[in-house]
């Protein structure tokens, strides 16, 4: 049995949220994944607040962070991040909902590159982010058809 791309990489955005704790304690919400792609969100937290009254870009980063980890497996082959940084041309504030769109740039045997732009709900841009990708052995979700001896 064969699983269209589009299916398959859906699948495999369930199957991480279930165990993407930090997703899930950030409030990060999965709201679009397909091969190469994923869009997430996460309002800023007084708890993502820094001592600048600005949203910690560490917040900023590990939304960023999650949805090139979401575009990356996509294909429902392991991949890790190899190495990725992160611009911050605007702060960030508390209540803001931010987006994070990640595209798949450029794919080439085990690796990859991939963008990040985050926004606030009025479109400003708080966060660029570029990650390189390595894939791993296995798969994510269990392969349909597939034995499991």
């Amino acid at each position: 049995m064969t699983t269209d791309p589009q299916s398959l990489a859906e699948a495999v955005g369930r199957g991480m949220y279930e165990r993407d704790h930090c997703a899930q304690a950030h409030g990060i919400e999965l709201l679009e994944i397909a091969p190469g792609y994923a869009r997430m969100a996460m309002t800023v937290r007084k708890d993502m607040v820094n001592g600048h009254d600005i949203g910690h870009g560490g917040m900023t980063f590990t939304l960023a962070d999650t949805a090139f980890a979401y575009a990356c497996n996509a294909a429902n082959e392991v991949t890790v991040a190899a190495g990725c940084s992160i611009a911050f041309p605007a702060p960030a504030k508390l209540g803001d909902l931010l987006t994070a769109e990640c595209r798949e740039v450029h794919k080439r045997g085990r690796s990859g590159v991939y963008d990040v732009t985050v926004t606030n709900q009025d479109g400003t841009v708080v966060g660029l982010f570029r990650g390189q990708s390595a894939r791993l052995q296995g798969t994510v979700i269990p392969v349909p058809g597939a034995s499991h001896a």
